[in-house]
């Protein structure tokens, strides 16, 4: 029985190249020496022959491990979720691996950033950070690039981020333009730097109208928290209209008040935050914020590459949100 078929190596690119091995290894490891034609011959020479390579010897050799450690808060909610799949996407672009840790309420971030730093990550990123995680971060971060996904100011940190406080405004400036006056907020978790600045900007929004502000409820990100608010809150019959911190609470929220006898958005409008997938399909379609959660991984990849190369990273800009208007939202009926 014939034995497998040799794996390409980088002597038979160097072969294929009319190059030394050296040189591949030069151009695999983007050496700013190798000329622009021969890193191009180099680069057809590993497509012709299909090398791939190993990243233990790549990592012996360079003393590189081209990875990158990712520290998620609520990895099981669509938007952390989905902002760490865009990220590992704009990664593998770029020849890096991504190792994520999940820290839940009560887990230890400290103790998940030594987990990344033990598996060899060259550089860190905390995506949608509670303020404890940033504190860990802060105190036991070594000297490596890292990167915080939040609209907030964390110092000496790079930053990327959706602008929140912009999205929670678009949200409270469509419920206005409708004629809404009496707006309830249902935050997430005040220790999350998004849901506070979504929180803040609603705050600041109302108050810039003159209009009364009642304290918002805060909830958990969870659809089970916002059918409870939607079923029994007494604070529903002061408002015509309810911004929820995001589109899982959303939906929570129009259920509860279907089952309270409330019709959306004859009654009450609702709006969302993050625009799931779902969220077009809900009785009724969900007006909500969209954040692009692909533009936010590569712009986060971005930078952190930048650092670790000792590059100028481009300025880190606020990603602009979108307002998807659907059917959830109209204006109040007159008394």
């Amino acid at each position: 029985m014939a034995g497998r078929p040799r794996k390409p190596s980088m002597y038979d690119v160097a072969a294929l190249a009319g190059v030394s091995h050296q040189t591949v290894s030069r151009v695999l490891n983007n050496h700013p020496s190798i000329r622009p034609q021969t890193r191009a011959k180099v680069l057809q020479a590993i497509e012709q022959v299909n090398y791939t390579p190993n990243p233990m010897a790549r990592a012996l050799a360079t003393n590189r491990t081209h990875r990158i450690g990712v520290l998620i808060d609520g990895a099981g909610h669509y938007g952390p979720s989905t902002a760490l799949r865009g990220f590992e996407e704009a990664a593998r672009v770029e020849g890096y691996a991504v190792d994520a840790v999940s820290v839940a309420e009560n887990d230890d971030p400290a103790a998940g950033v030594a987990n990344l730093l033990s598996r060899g990550a060259e550089a860190l990123c905390v995506i949608a950070p509670r303020i404890p995680s940033l504190e860990s971060v802060q105190s036991v971060m070594r000297d490596l690039p890292v990167l915080v996904v939040t609209a907030g100011s964390v110092p000496d940190r790079l930053t990327a981020a959706v602008d929140q406080r912009t999205g929670a405004r678009l949200a409270v400036e469509h419920l206005l333009a409708l004629g809404h006056r009496r707006i309830l907020h249902l935050a997430g978790p005040l220790d999350w730097l998004d849901a506070l600045a979504r929180q803040e900007a609603w705050r600041q929004r109302l108050t810039e109208e003159g209009l009364a502000v009642r304290e918002p409820v805060v909830g958990d990100w969870s659809a089970d928290f916002g059918y409870e608010f939607g079923l029994r809150s007494t604070e529903i019959g002061h408002a015509t209209a309810i911004f929820v911190a995001n589109d899982q609470m959303a939906l929570g929220v129009i259920h509860g008040l279907h089952d309270r006898g409330l019709r959306v958005p004859q009654d009450i409008s609702v709006v969302g935050f993050d625009d799931n997938p779902e969220s077009r399909h809900f009785l009724p379609p969900l007006t909500t914020v969209r954040q692009d959660f692909h533009a936010l991984g590569a712009l986060s990849v971005t930078q952190l590459i930048a650092a670790l190369r000792g590059t100028p990273a481009p300025l880190p800009d606020l990603i602009a949100p979108e307002l998807m208007v659907r059917h959830s939202t109209a204006a109040p009926e007159q008394p």
